[in-house]
């Protein structure tokens, strides 16, 4: 009966963080470069009553076991890195990534982060940056007096702008995209950045549309690709999970509450 008790409440808190996972989800539905999280699970120790294959006569040995499970508990949160759907921005400083790869980030620490959101800025320096202010790398300098509206970049990363007196495109940068073994290992920090660890494996720099690398597309962004609909039957199903947990609760208290009430 106590046992059923601690079970139950288990599954209560893991569904609560199913929830948590969902809330954030939704929360950033319009967030420009964000993967979806997906809360995964696994049941925890079991009690084994009577292991199988005990002896049950001369000739004949129990064919299954009898085992009492303790509840559930969060294995892992994993990110989904799907790709998000493109959206035209017609913005001279938005770079979305099609396929592979994420783009490189100098901290204020001195340390790199990694991200898929294409949002950049030109600052006053004309260099290109976050909206936090972070640089991107390799870095990107504009000349003083180009021209706006001559800013292109093409899908292998290249970035041209024009100047006055001079009717030719000046190649003022290349951008490079950056691939890992295991991705979903990178360690989300906030920010729209990423980080790496021991999971994601080293970074492999590569020009975009080369040797697996995704391509760079000037004037769009990639659109979070958490999908509204499947996050809501989600919540749903956890919501009945989770009511259903405590049901199990309230029975356990009630089968407790009749069992006292035997000395009466």
């Amino acid at each position: 009966m106590v046992r059923s008790l601690w079970t139950a409440a288990s599954g209560m808190i893991g569904q609560q963080a199913n929830i948590d996972t969902i809330s954030n989800n939704l929360a950033n539905v319009n967030t420009s470069g964000f993967k979806k999280v997906r809360a995964d699970f696994e049941d925890l120790i079991y009690q084994t009553v009577r292991v199988a294959g005990t002896p049950a006569t001369e000739d004949t040995v129990v064919p299954v076991p009898v085992q009492m499970g303790h509840g559930v508990k969060l294995a892992a949160t994993q990110r989904q890195f799907t790709q998000g759907a493109l959206q035209n921005t017609e913005n001279l400083s938005d770079i979305a990534i099609q396929g592979d790869g994420f783009f490189r980030i100098l901290l204020y620490d001195g340390t790199y982060g990694y991200t898929r959101d294409g949002a950049f800025k030109i600052d006053s320096n004309g260099q290109i940056v976050t909206s936090n202010g972070y640089r991107l790398l390799p870095e990107v300098t504009l000349p003083e007096n180009f021209i706006p509206e001559t800013l292109t970049i093409s899908q292998d990363g290249r970035v041209n702008v024009k100047v006055p007196g001079n009717d030719d495109p000046v190649l003022v940068g290349q951008l490079e995209l950056y691939r890992f073994p295991n991705p979903v290992g990178l360690t989300a920090i906030g920010e729209n950045l990423f980080k790496v660890s021991n999971a994601s494996g080293d970074p492999i720099a590569g020009r975009p549309g080369y040797d697996g690398m995704g391509k760079t597309i000037h004037k769009f962004l990639e659109m979070s690709n958490v999908s509204v609909v499947r996050e809501m039957v989600n919540m749903i199903v956890a919501q009945r999970a989770y009511e259903f947990n405590s049901k199990a609760i309230q029975t356990s208290d009630n089968m407790l509450g009749t069992a006292t009430a035997l000395k009466r």
